[in-house]
């Protein structure tokens, strides 16, 4: 099953996921350095940061899994598969 029908690959797909990760670590810490004036809190601050958005989003993904909404019924999929492009 195809998560996406367009031109990129999952490596630029993982780059992108990557890139945006350290993006998202370097502005926190930026924003604690600010606040904290202490390079040792920031960083704690970020570090934490990283770990725990991955431990919500891996629950937040599983409670998800457990939604049935939104996802298109096998009826809803044939009668869309008979349709033209």
């Amino acid at each position: 099953m195809l998560l996406f029908k367009g031109k990129e690959a999952h490596s630029r797909s993982f780059a992108k996921a990557v890139s945006w990760r350290v993006l998202g670590s370097l502005d926190t810490f930026l924003l604690s350095w600010l606040f904290t004036s202490s390079l040792k809190a920031a960083g704690a601050i970020a570090t934490t940061e990283v770990l725990t958005k991955m431990v919500l989003y891996y629950l937040h993904e599983r409670a998800w899994a457990n939604i049935s909404w939104g996802f298109a019924s096998n009826e809803e999929e044939t009668q869309a598969g008979d349709r033209p492009a």
